[in-house]
């Protein structure tokens, strides 16, 4: 895979990191995921092919550990807050320092400077203070925020990741690690960046609702179908939203113009009126085969039988039977090949990850004694 040999440090933390690490993992890195110890359970829902080693970072002994490992590793992948790396003595340099090879990437809401630095946050703040926030929503309602699919994820993690392959490749011209500063404010104003450089065209000129892609417009919207189901409509171009009309079974004649603003509450009425007469399924064989850019809306539980979603292999099953989305993109050379067993316990590679790092038995002994490390290997046998 595209990432062999790549030994990743992952400090465990809350969605966005975890997220880096195992798009990491998917294309082939090793990626350690350093545990807290006297932990219960873990709540990393992306640990896919990872490997956990549990430490006490409260002791001088475990972080001298973690100092072991990060030394003899290409990245560090840590989400905390500013300081608190440096508080440890594992700062980016001292680290660098020692290894000049290492990747640094620092993964946090503000960033490493800034008034906010320190501040705590989540995915909803980020997505405000990127400017992002206030586009989002529909007309004359308080903006909303998607999920936290935009600042945790694509402005976080898969910024970072992206980061992270960009350090490693630069890395293989000049020998020379690096740190990276990922903030999940500027990383989703900058996934945003088509807002910012399509103003001047008249995309976003109009109140928040009322612009052709953020629902505004009634042939780029979704439509509840008579079974209680949606369709998603995104027809905006003349020849694609006349084949809508056709598919709909409408007369242009009777319709008012496409972009006629003032029009589009009434052309809403109409073609909501109209998707309600069928199911999602009659309307799939109506469209399916045309370019009127109508799609079902499928659910988590449906994507995996949508025969173009089933052609492409583009969900997967592990082997507890869980759904989720097949690592993208596709490389023909060198494809993700995620690992389809379950997620680690935590601790549960303590032993054979210190040993490949060079601890001999006694010392793993020594310090599972002191409790400054844990070993779940019992556990992950049964």
């Amino acid at each position: 895979m595209a990432l062999a040999g790549v030994r990743v440090i992952e400090l465990a933390g809350l969605a966005p990191a975890p997220f880096c690490g195992m798009i990491l993992s998917d294309f082939g890195a090793r990626v350690i995921r350093v545990d807290r110890t006297k932990v219960a359970m873990t709540v990393d829902t992306q640990a896919r092919g990872k490997q956990s080693v549990a430490l006490n970072l409260k002791s001088p002994k475990g972080v001298a550990v973690l100092k072991r490992l990060c030394l003899q590793s290409d990245v560090v992948l840590e989400p905390y807050r500013k300081g608190v790396m440096e508080k440890m003595g594992l700062g980016p340099e001292d680290l660098i320092k020692e290894n000049p090879r290492l990747i640094y990437a620092r993964l946090t809401g503000y960033g490493q400077s800034g008034s906010y630095a320190k501040a705590a946050g989540h995915d909803i703040n980020y997505l405000a203070m990127s400017g992002l926030l206030s586009m989002l929503g529909r007309s004359s309602e308080k903006p909303y925020a998607p999920l936290n699919l935009v600042a945790d994820f694509a402005g976080g993690g898969l910024m970072c990741a992206f980061g992270i392959v960009l350090a490693l490749l630069e890395r293989s011209r000049s020998g020379q690690g690096q740190i990276i500063d990922a903030s999940m404010v500027e990383g989703a104003a900058y996934v945003g960046s088509f807002m910012w450089k399509s103003r001047s065209i008249g995309l976003w000129n109009r109140p928040r609702g009322e612009n052709l892609l953020d629902s505004g417009a009634p042939f780029y919207d979704t439509y509840r179908t008579s079974d209680g189901k949606y369709v998603a409509v995104g027809a905006i171009e003349p020849q694609f939203y006349q084949q809508l009309i056709q598919g709909l079974g409408l007369d242009d004649t009777d319709l008012p113009s496409q972009m006629s603003v003032t029009d589009w509450p009434q052309l809403r009425q109409t073609f909501t009126q109209v998707f309600a007469t069928k199911t999602q399924a009659e309307w799939g064989q109506i469209f399916d085969g045309t370019d009127a850019c109508v799609t079902p809306v499928l659910s988590q539980d449906e994507v995996l039988s949508h025969s173009h979603n089933q052609a492409r292999g583009s969900f997967l099953k592990d082997s507890q039977g869980e759904i989720s989305p097949r690592p993208a993109p596709v490389l023909s050379r060198s494809p993700a090949e995620p690992c389809g067993s379950r997620d680690p316990f935590i601790g549960e590679h303590t032993r054979s990850v210190l040993k490949e790092y060079g601890f001999d038995q006694a010392q793993i002994e020594q310090l599972l004694s002191a409790g400054i490390v844990e070993c779940n290997e019992a556990k992950a046998r049964l």
